[in-house]
């Protein structure tokens, strides 16, 4: 993780892309616990790995970004917990080739929007779930953790706070904003702008801060990032979805195609990012 921080004062390196989108083309039903195939399905994900390390990945993501205790309690597997994020990450590792790196995914709880004293979840249960989650992954071996797709600032902190306390690992941190086309800003669901929204992200113990997903797509990262970068000099990280798709049948369509998408990138690194 350290050689890592390092390589990015001076490198832009690439992250994978979408993990549910693969599981989803491999078989995993809706509805179902992607994290279960860690274990169900171990080649699948060793499969998925290799292919973005092959198509050009310095990074991918562990199988494990709803593996939070909190979050698995909705399919009966909180007490698997342990045994699904160190499996994630042993597979990521696996198919690592030397020179590249291993993220452990760690994503909302479920609860963020429910946290005391807004809802009836101690923040302390939502903090040692996420310790729990990253003391997994760490255990099997990622090179830093990787807490994203965060909607809730308060909660995002907590993760990061517990990440560092559990094993003091590097840790990037992202949220996903929201495009107010009325007034032309970016805010989080809770109206955080991108500047604060960074400044309290690395006052919590963030390395690298950025943005993913969101509704704004690509189209929308670089202004985010230049907002972001006037809170703090660290390492910025980007990686968009491609807007928000339309369902058509029983599948997810995005209508931003793949040229597109590599399209926007180049403002986007000129914004700052050092991963993308």
């Amino acid at each position: 993780g350290q050689a890592l921080l390092a390589r990015l004062a001076s490198e832009v390196l690439v992250f994978d892309g979408a993990m549910g989108t693969m599981l989803f083309q491999a078989g995993l039903a809706p509805g179902a616990c992607p994290e279960l195939w860690n274990v169900e399905r171990p080649e699948v994900l060793q499969a998925i790995h290799r292919a973005y390390f092959a198509a050009g990945s310095d990074l991918v993501e562990t199988n494990s970004f709803g593996g939070t205790r909190l979050k698995l309690k909705a399919f009966g597997l909180e007490d698997r917990c342990r045994e699904l994020n160190e499996q994630a990450a042993q597979l990521a590792r696996s198919a690592c080739p030397a020179g590249c790196y291993v993220a452990g995914s760690i994503g909302p709880s479920g609860h963020g929007h429910v946290l005391e004293p807004f809802g009836d979840t101690p923040a302390e249960v939502c903090y040692e779930s996420f310790r729990e989650q990253a003391n997994a992954l760490a255990d099997g071996g990622v090179d830093f953790l990787a807490i994203e797709t965060m909607m809730v600032p308060d909660e995002a902190v907590l993760a990061i706070k517990a990440a560092k306390e559990a094993c003091g690992l590097p840790v990037m941190c992202s949220m996903t904003f929201q495009y107010n086309a009325a007034k032309g800003v970016d805010r989080t669901m809770w109206g955080t702008s991108p500047a604060d929204a960074a400044a309290r992200l690395v006052e919590a113990g963030a390395d690298i801060v950025g943005c993913n997903c969101g509704d704004g797509g690509p189209g929308r990262v670089p202004a985010i990032l230049a907002e972001m970068r006037t809170a703090t000099p660290k390492p910025l990280v980007a990686y968009p979805n491609a807007g928000i798709p339309k369902v058509v049948g029983d599948k997810a369509v995005y209508d931003l195609t793949p040229e597109a998408m590599a399209a926007a990138f180049p403002a986007i690194v000129a914004a700052g990012a050092r991963i993308v």
